[in-house]
């Protein structure tokens, strides 16, 4: 069924809200994506605080040009059935749950990612984005490798603490 002129401008202009507040809007292929994948995907999505869209491409454009920082922005990559990915939070988790589902789901296939400040991604670069690790991972590896001097410093002591035990006993 199609939508009314009337939903379609209210579909527009909470799409335009959404990419004027994303801080990456990652998209792929869906074709050959059941709905149950979907309800899956959407699933995964919203535990990562990422919204996901299943708009008509030209919905997408109109919204985009309502959006000053993505007017510019290519849109010639957005053809086909696509799956628009919306984070508001972290740069890269929309890459990231697109790429996740990916790699059970090969139909989804990675098709490209648009930066809030217009930036327009391939997808080779939406792919290395979706393999990072997130900012919670990041600083937990910054903090391991931060404390691990002191870590390897209190086990030597406690070490030399125990062989001097052992030694007078």
């Amino acid at each position: 069924m199609a939508l009314s002129r009337d939903k379609k401008n209210q579909l527009v202009a909470e799409l335009s809200a959404a990419l004027k507040d994303a801080k990456m809007t990652a998209f792929a292929e869906y074709k050959g994506l059941t709905v149950a994948d979907l309800q899956e995907l959407r699933k995964e999505a919203r535990e990562a605080g990422v919204q996901i869209k299943v708009v008509k491409n030209r919905l997408v454009r109109v919204a985009m040009q309502e959006v000053e920082a993505l007017k510019e922005s290519d849109t010639s990559a957005l053809k086909g059935q696509l799956v628009y990915a919306i984070s508001n939070e972290d740069e890269i988790a929309a890459a990231q749950v697109l790429g996740k589902f990916a790699k059970t789901h090969p139909d989804l296939k990675l098709v490209g990612a648009f930066a809030d400040n217009g930036d327009v991604m391939d997808t080779a670069t939406v792919t290395t984005l979706s393999e990072l690790p997130n900012k919670d991972q990041l600083i937990g590896q910054i903090v391991d490798t931060l404390l691990s001097p002191i870590n390897a410093i209190a086990g030597g002591l406690t070490n030399e603490d125990l062989e001097f035990r052992k030694a007078t006993n």
